[in-house]
């Protein structure tokens, strides 16, 4: 196999955010391929996956980190065709997929070669692009951070999400007792197809009632918010004692009024994380454990990422549109 395409050398086609505002502003454009640092790869891109973080940083309310690139696209599948001098994990024409620091909406980026992943056995490559980013912050957060255990129980808000949908499977794998929340009747069934035990449809019911009725007034031990604002407080009344929460996302506000006493009483611990402004050391910590626990399930094809839909490059504005709309189930990838 040659392989040509040198870091730093001729153009590109990218996508990038004109103006902070609504999908219109993702525009196509030509942007120099980018130069590799020693332990970089460069990679040909063939699929980006997208996920909200993107529609945050096009609306000029997620900052990207000076050392960032200010395309989007947080996480990409496709071959090697450069890397430096260090990088030797991988080798010129191996397909990856890998997590990005910004960047993956584009023919090429240059990414840690210890944020790299192996394609899963008879994974497509667009299955292998909604990998990285999402099971990232699901292992992290939820198996790391959060400490879930064979036999606890967990509570997964907007489980029919990119996220959602990966959390519900890895919990449900190993051994937890799953319960989720989702925006409607035809999500919740298919979070329960997942594994869930119950999914509630929070547009019809108060998901903390219902957590306490099926679990006998126990509560769960851990709960995985995307929401928190107005959740807060109702996640805390279907915590266990000693239960633990972790936020994720802020879609129903950044600030909440907490009863300190409940919390102290309850033993309860609340954290929260974003994976993307974390150091290199930590999100190759991620990778190293990501790959050791869970891709020898996936070579297995015992879990995969839900695809909702795979857009065209040229459709990236159709893309983010129905992402905010919500009303899919699992993820969205762009053919690069």
């Amino acid at each position: 196999m040659s392989i040509k395409i040198k870091s730093g050398k001729g153009f590109m086609k990218a996508i990038e955010i004109v103006k902070f505002g609504g999908p219109e502003n993702l525009k196509v454009c030509k942007r120099a391929i980018p130069e590799i640092e020693n332990n970089q790869v460069l990679i040909k891109v063939e699929y980006s996956g997208i996920n909200r973080p993107d529609i945050l940083q096009r609306q000029g309310n997620y900052p990207v980190p000076k050392n960032a690139s200010d395309i989007p696209g947080l996480e990409v599948s496709g071959t090697i065709v450069d890397k430096g001098k260090s990088a030797t994990k991988y080798k010129i024409g191996e397909k990856i997929c890998a997590l990005c620091h910004g960047g993956g909406y584009a023919e090429y980026v240059a990414v840690n070669q210890d944020h790299c992943l192996p394609v899963p056995k008879n994974f497509s490559m667009a299955e292998a692009a909604c990998l990285p980013e999402t099971f990232l912050t699901v292992w992290s957060n939820v198996f790391l951070r959060g400490k879930l255990k064979k036999n606890e129980s967990i509570l997964i808000h907007g489980g029919s999400s990119g996220i959602g949908t990966t959390a519900v499977q890895l919990s449900q794998y190993f051994g937890s007792k799953v319960y989720a929340t989702a925006g409607s009747s035809k999500k919740c069934l298919a979070v329960k197809k997942l594994g869930a035990l119950e999914c509630f449809d929070y547009k019809k019911c108060k998901f903390e009632e219902e957590v306490l009725k099926f679990t006998e007034n126990k509560g769960v031990d851990l709960i995985l918010d995307m929401v928190a604002g107005p959740y807060i407080n109702r996640n805390l009344k279907c915590l266990k004692e000693d239960g633990r929460l972790v936020i994720i996302a802020v879609q129903g506000g950044l600030k909440a009024e907490i009863n300190f006493g409940y919390l102290m009483r309850n033993r309860h611990t609340i954290s929260g994380s974003t994976l993307r402004p974390q150091s290199d050391k930590s999100k190759a910590a991620y990778t190293r454990s990501l790959i050791k626990n869970v891709w020898p399930i996936l070579n297995k094809n015992k879990i995969k990422p839900i695809i909702q839909k795979v857009f065209s490059f040229s459709k990236i504005t159709h893309a983010h549109k129905a992402l905010e709309k919500g009303e899919h189930i699992g993820k969205f990838a762009l053919k690069i």
